[in-house]
């Protein structure tokens, strides 16, 4: 079949099954009938309405290298995700994109500096009730003027960043648009929220935000 010839590619490294190729290219996120393209359309459209202009992705190709997916971002070469475990590989150097991020180096040095990226992403999880090899992400990312970071550029020292007056209007601007765009999503002026600090290894500071609904 045209899709193994693609993704079971009889490398050594190959860990890709029929069932994981046959999910590849299906674009659930863009029909519009869908419960996933609504939902996209609908935080696009949120974005949209914004004072910032947002390029929007949603066709990039799944099949990325180790070096989007993982160098790029500053993925050590011991991380649990770049192990075959986790991930599923066409060769030693080309996989299924575990992460939307696999696209952001490529889209920054395009010149986008504020854009959406929406694709399935694959991880060799086991299915459970909440667990599923393939799914979907979507991702926003916005660069902030030299004139906006009050002239800052050097950002390297992280005690420094995260105690630093800019780190905090990053903070804000990122919270007033999650805030603004789940009152969007759900229709509901009013709907109340609250943040909590939490922790991811790749951002920091790091946020999640509830919804009491």
């Amino acid at each position: 079949a045209e899709a193994e010839s693609r993704f079971i590619t009889g490398h050594p490294d190959c860990n890709v099954t029929p069932y994981i190729a046959n999910l590849v290219g299906r674009d659930l996120h863009k029909k519009s009938a869908h419960p996933l393209g609504i939902i996209k359309d609908r935080i696009e459209a949120y974005f949209a309405g914004l004072e910032t202009s947002y390029d929007v992705f949603d066709g990039e190709d799944p099949v990325v290298t180790t070096t989007q997916c993982f160098d790029d971002l500053n993925i050590p070469p011991e991380h649990p995700g770049r192990s075959k475990s986790d991930t599923y590989y066409l060769t030693d150097t080309e996989l299924l994109r575990t992460h939307t991020s696999a696209h952001q180096s490529q889209h920054l040095r395009q010149g986008h500096e504020a854009f959406l990226c929406t694709g399935d992403v694959y991880r060799r999880d086991e299915i459970d009730a909440s667990h599923f090899p393939a799914f979907h992400q979507m991702e926003g990312v916005k660069l902030f003027s030299e004139e906006e970071m009050n002239g800052q550029t050097d950002f390297s020292d992280k005690e420094a960043w995260l105690a630093s007056p800019e780190c905090d209007i990053v903070a804000k601007d990122l919270k007033a648009t999650l805030e603004g765009l789940i009152k969007y999503v759900f229709d509901d002026p009013d709907l109340q929220t609250r943040w909590r600090d939490d922790y991811f290894p790749f951002t920091e500071p790091s946020f999640e935000l509830d919804v009491f609904y």
